[in-house]
Parts: C-alpha cells; structure tokens; sequence
C-alpha cells in the first residue's frame, strides 16, 4: 500500500466532549515524520512526532499509537454522504491507498522507511468528538453500519512516514479476525466476541473491554 498523505493534528476547542482540545484537525504535512512507541495511555502522546490526543482518558497510548484510513473507503462514504471527504478527514495520521485496511488482521505488521514496523492492534470507535466534527445527520449509525473504522496500529519498530512512501505487509497471524470483525463485535455482535477471544494478538485490555471488565 502506498501513504499518500501523513496528517498530524492542531489543537481546536472541543464543545462536543467539554474538553479544552481535541486534536482530531489532522492537517497533510510535507517531508518524513519520526514514529515512535508512544508513552503511556493518559499522557496525551501518539506515535508521530509533532501530534497529540485531546481526550487522554480514552485515546492515545501504545494500542492507539498511529490511526489509518484509506483513500478506498473515503470515497466510499463520499458516494454515501454526496460528502468530500479527503486526506485527514476523519482524524486518521496516515492516509493510505492499494490496500483494504479493515481487512488487514489484527496481529499484521507492516514495514515502511527507516525501519519502521507497524502492527494492527484494534480498530477505531467512534466518539462523540467525530460525530460533532464530521456534522452528518446520523453519522454515528451511518459509520457503524458500513463497518469501514480504519485501523489503529502500534509501534513495533521506530521509523518515519512521509507521502509517496510505501508500507510493506511483511506478516499474517494465523487467524480470521480482521479490523472490521473486531469493529462489529464492539458495536453490538456480540455473537462474534467468543471468536475474538481466542486471539493472542488481540490485547488482554481490549478483550476486557468487549466483556465489561
């Protein structure tokens, strides 16, 4: 799959979750951007230099250190909406095209310059931040029904992104759980969870939140 823009947030007021910040205003930024394992949950940090979280308490952190969205699937909800939606709309840092990224498995990694090595760790769920930034009439259950999230990966191996760059799949774990599976199970198929379960590259935290814990 080719990067074809690298998006790195700016702090804007957040009158949809009462925050001082969000940072989910990603704008496309020129030349590499260093990635890099980001500090605990809570702190605010991702893994591109140069951008934050708003909402600490429930983004940012190891599992939610680089957000992917493709050009595929943007142009899929443009058809959707009579929208136009572009590179950084929905708050992703890479935006990518030549690869279905809600199909990638939970598990995969991914290789791209310098070294770096991503792996898909869960998929994106929507907040109340997204739904007050994309302001569409019922976007929560339009989002939730197409089940196209984009993935979160983390930060196996430091490196850098930049426009034009490739990202390489270099591993396939040895199950069926993809992006979008994982994404229905938390909002509502609940009948899909005991699946997920059984998945070691699914993290302890994320099978504790599917069951309550």
């Amino acid at each position: 799959m080719k990067i074809m823009s690298v998006n790195v947030g700016r702090p804007r007021e957040n009158p949809w979750k009462g925050l001082e910040a969000t940072y989910i205003d990603k704008q496309p930024v020129a030349g590499p951007v260093r990635v890099t394992a980001p500090g605990p949950k809570g702190d605010g940090s991702v893994g591109l230099a140069g951008d934050r979280v708003g909402d600490v308490r429930n983004h940012g952190g190891t599992d939610q250190a680089v957000y992917v969205y493709s050009l595929e699937d943007y142009a899929h909800f443009n058809q959707l909406t009579g929208r136009d939606f572009g590179a950084g709309a929905f708050g992703e840092n890479l935006t990518t095209s030549g690869y279905d990224v809600n199909a990638a498995l939970i598990g995969e990694r991914w290789a791209g310059p310098g070294g770096l090595v991503l792996e898909v760790a869960c998929s994106r769920i929507p907040c109340g931040t997204f739904r007050g930034w994309i302001d569409e009439r019922g976007w929560l259950k339009t989002f939730t029904q197409e089940a196209r999230p984009g993935p979160y990966l983390r930060v196996a191996e430091p490196g850098h992104v930049e426009a034009g760059a490739d990202l390489e799949v270099v591993h396939r774990p040895d199950h069926d759980v993809t992006v979008s599976i994982l994404f229905r199970a938390a909002m509502g198929e609940r009948e899909l969870i005991p699946r997920i379960l059984e998945v070691p590259e699914v993290s302890q935290s994320e099978k504790d939140w599917l069951l309550g814990k």
